[in-house]
């Protein structure tokens, strides 16, 4: 079964529905030369989304991949906790429905990747975002990039989203999106899905049960790949199109 991975301090958890492991991990990976040169240009017009797109991959992977052994991920970052997301509810005609909200603070951050062409996905769980965890999610992702293909992860400009981060890991680069335009980024949709599946209308006894509820709802949503691919492919990344 697939799983989430959880970091709490310098504790790295695996953690599955029904199973716990805990590894001591004290090392964190050294991070260092600069890999992405460029932003995506204007990808919010569909006629030219495609060449851009691929102008922007050229410069970006090794002169020795070819495009068509690029594999794109889309990664974002959830913040799921106590002061939880509200959604729409069923209620009896002539009543207004009612939602739990708490007062307390405990949250967790879902790091999360898909692959829309290939239907594989990586996923994090941890207290806080740094470049350290941000590393260990793109050295998921190159483990899960078969040899002779590259990764090319497209993600926003947040601060920890730093080129820098690929240093070493010979078979990720990173691009990212222009600012302002989550619309870009499908997994926009998965966090929806998440929350209104799993995560919204609920309240949570503390950051352990964020954890275990974070890691149900993202297991359920990787479970049917065929959603996965559906929910998150885009016609302007098949960049082996001439």
């Amino acid at each position: 079964m697939k799983c989430c991975k959880v970091i709490f301090n310098k504790y790295l958890r695996s953690i599955t529905i029904r199973t716990r492991f805990i590894i001591c991990s004290n090392h964190w990976v050294s991070v260092g030369r600069q890999v992405a040169r460029n932003t995506l240009s204007n990808l919010k017009k569909p006629k030219t989304s495609l060449k851009k797109l691929q102008i922007e991959t050229i410069k970006l992977i090794p002169g020795h991949i070819a495009l068509d052994k690029v594999e794109f991920w889309f990664q974002d970052e959830a913040r799921i906790g106590q002061q939880n997301t509200t959604t729409r509810l069923w209620s009896m005609k002539g009543c207004r429905p009612r939602a739990v909200k708490q007062q307390q603070f405990d949250y967790a951050y879902l790091f999360g990747a898909v692959c829309p062409a290939t239907g594989e996905t990586e996923a994090l769980i941890a207290p806080y975002v740094d470049k350290n965890i941000m590393t260990l999610h793109l050295e998921q992702i190159s483990a899960k990039t078969q040899t002779g293909r590259h990764a090319v992860v497209i993600m926003d400009g947040a601060g920890w989203h730093q080129a820098s981060l690929v240093e070493g890991i010979r078979n990720v680069s990173i691009l990212k999106l222009p600012p302002y335009s989550p619309e870009l980024n499908p997994i926009e949709q998965v966090w929806s899905w998440l929350r209104q599946h799993h995560l919204a209308n609920r309240c949570f006894s503390g950051y352990d049960d964020i954890v275990d509820a974070c890691s149900m709802a993202w297991n359920d949503f990787i479970s049917d790949v065929k959603r996965v691919t559906k929910m998150c492919s885009r016609d302007w990344l098949d960049v082996g199109k001439t």
